[in-house]
C-alpha cells in the first residue's frame, strides 16, 4: 500500500475497540487528542499492531507513545510508507 487514508485509518479505529466503544472518527476531529474521544493506552496499542500487521511497518514503542490523535496516526504512517 502506498499510503493510509482516512478511511483506512476509521476502519482500523473501528476495529481495535468495537463498534460503540469509543467516539466515531470525523475527518474534522483527527487532532484530537485520542483521550478525548474516548480510545485508551491500549486502544493506541491494538492500532499500531493492526497497522504493523496490515501495511508491513514497523513502529517503535518510542512512536506509538507520540501517537496522540488520528492525525499524528496518519502522519507517522504515511512518512513511513513514502520511504519504503
Amino acid at each position: 500500500m502506498s499510503s493510509m487514508t482516512f478511511d483506512d485509518l476509521k476502519q482500523i479505529m473501528t476495529t481495535a475497540v468495537g463498534e460503540g466503544e469509543a467516539e466515531e472518527l470525523v475527518e474534522g476531529r483527527l487532532t484530537v487528542a485520542f483521550t478525548e474521544i474516548g480510545y485508551d493506552s491500549l486502544a493506541v496499542l491494538e492500532i499500531a499492531s493492526q497497522i504493523q500487521r496490515q501495511y508491513g511497518l514497523k513502529i517503535p514503542d518510542e512512536a506509538i507513545e507520540e501517537m496522540d490523535s488520528p492525525q499524528a496516526v496518519l502522519d507517522y504512517v504515511n512518512a513511513r510508507l513514502a520511504v519504503a
